[in-house]
């Protein structure tokens, strides 16, 4: 994969700074050439715009490590069949990604960046239909909706029933819809339990910016309604053998993984200590801590250490808790798990190299 690599990455760059544009003649490339595919996308494509294209280029930036990335193709495949993908649309997709490309290079841009792209795009495209044709759960799930609760002006915290059971494993993420409110525009989320018998998923969420479907969940969407569940993704899971102690880092909403790993910790542990690191900006947004600290109370191997980074009256730690998280320890015989923002993984990663944790043992999700 070396020349491959290089030839992607050296391409790549000629087009890095018009991603936007490049990203723009992508779509109306593919819209034009199949005018049908355009209804599998939302009406809003401004957030979409960048979405498919990055999820790509990503993807095949990191072929270089064939068999880690063979599982997540494999399950991105299986996840798009909530957009009635079929196998002739990853041909107008990948001849429309190259032809955006070419058509933003300018003269750098040579057929052996053409070959490259589409030789990397067809090993994607092969992996991605593999896991689709394997999956033998529907497309996705109509779950309606139990129960749900603010818990701060921009969470809240809801959970539903899906209308067929739904296997997933601790710790996973999914996508969601509201038909009601956005359809076709899907979010990944966490699902903030381990699972359980009466079928029932939790989430939390917070509302983000000019987020449609995070708002929709969190002001507008009510006890009755009804959701699509897209298929669970995701390696943030428990290594049930490992004997390590565990660190726990949750950043706002980022707990909703955290919560579902601990639950199934609930059932079985018995020898490793847990540590769980709960960060916001305010004691508001620490929206689940009475339940975190139910759990604490209940299970000794257990304990909870919150901060907060902008609220001075504040009686826990202060400051951004990946720099909380390195005022304890000593860390080195633990496995750490990472959720959050993508600045507080980012930041935290940093802070768990400086202290010289092995990256082997640390498993993180930067969706929330």
């Amino acid at each position: 994969m070396g020349d491959l690599g290089r030839l992607l990455k050296e391409s790549w760059i000629l087009v890095e700074e018009h991603q936007e544009k490049v990203a723009g003649y992508f779509y109306a490339r593919m819209f034009l050439s199949r005018p049908d595919l355009r209804d599998l996308f939302p009406v809003q494509m401004d957030v979409q715009r960048a979405r498919l294209l990055n999820a790509i280029v990503t993807a095949v930036q990191t072929l270089e490590d064939p068999e880690k990335f063979g599982d997540y193709l494999r399950g991105l495949g299986r996840d798009h069949r909530k957009f009635h993908v079929e196998p002739e649309h990853y041909e107008v997709v990948g001849s429309s990604l190259i032809e955006a490309m070419r058509a933003y290079a300018g003269e750098q841009w040579g057929v052996e960046y053409d070959q490259a792209w589409a030789d990397a795009y067809a090993v994607i495209a092969s992996k991605m239909m593999a896991g689709a044709d394997a999956d033998t759960n529907p497309p996705y799930w109509y779950a309606e909706v139990l129960a749900h609760e603010r818990r701060a002006n921009d969470i809240a915290v809801f959970s539903v029933l899906p209308m067929q059971p739904l296997e997933f494993r601790a710790g996973q993420y999914l996508s969601i819809e509201c038909p009601r409110f956005q359809p076709r525009l899907w979010r990944t989320y966490s699902v903030a339990n381990a699972p359980r018998k009466d079928n029932t998923l939790e989430f939390h969420v917070r509302a983000v910016g000019a987020g449609w479907v995070s708002s929709s969940l969190v002001r507008r969407l009510e006890v009755g309604d009804m959701v699509r569940l897209a298929a669970p993704m995701g390696s943030m899971t428990l290594y049930r053998r490992s004997t390590r102690d565990a660190v726990f880092i949750a950043g706002g909403t980022g707990l909703a993984p955290i919560k579902s790993l601990l639950e199934e910790l609930t059932r079985y542990n018995r020898t490793r200590w847990v540590h769980v690191f709960f960060g916001a900006r305010n004691r508001e947004d620490l929206y689940d801590l009475a339940e975190l600290n139910r759990l604490a109370a209940r299970y000794p191997w257990l304990s909870v250490v919150t901060s907060c980074s902008d609220d001075p009256g504040f009686a826990g730690e202060q400051g951004n808790i990946s720099d909380v998280v390195a005022r304890y320890g000593p860390w080195n015989e633990h496995d750490f798990f990472v959720s959050g923002s993508g600045t507080m993984v980012k930041a935290t990663l940093k802070t768990l190299a400086e202290l010289q944790v092995p990256s082997i043992r640390i498993k993180y999700d930067a969706f929330n």
